[in-house]
């Protein structure tokens, strides 16, 4: 199954358990008549999906199909997305200071150096 968006996302047709169930609300008798609501779950991840925003069953199976890849893809890259600021973190510590910015390190260093040395001064009296 593709995405719409033109990423694969690897969803093959045999992980999804797809059911039909009676839709409830509005669109009469073909609603209480006929299975409209379409059930999704892909099995691997566990998500689960409900769509019965049409009164056709056939669009109901494309637009549950459409959120369920939507659903996959957010839990994937969410993933490769937390992976990926973890090495930038990783990057970003390992960077070269700029040379004000180890200026001012320096310089608090300094100052917390000055008021512990105070402080030894102040203790030996």
């Amino acid at each position: 199954m593709r995405h719409p968006d033109g990423i694969s996302l690897n969803i093959r047709e045999s992980d999804i358990i797809e059911e039909f169930v009676r839709s409830s609300g509005p669109g009469g008798q073909n609603v209480n008549k006929t299975s409209t609501c379409v059930y999704l779950k892909h099995i691997p991840t566990g998500i689960e999906v409900k769509c019965q925003k049409s009164r056709s069953q056939a669009v109901n199976r494309s637009l549950a199909r459409q959120i369920l890849a939507n659903k996959i893809e957010n839990m994937v890259l969410g993933r490769e997305s937390e992976e990926r600021k973890r090495i930038e973190k990783i990057r970003r510590q390992k960077r070269k200071r700029s040379k004000r910015a180890k200026e001012k390190m320096l310089n608090a260093k300094k100052m917390v150096g000055e008021k512990k040395r105070l402080r030894r001064m102040k203790d030996e009296e």
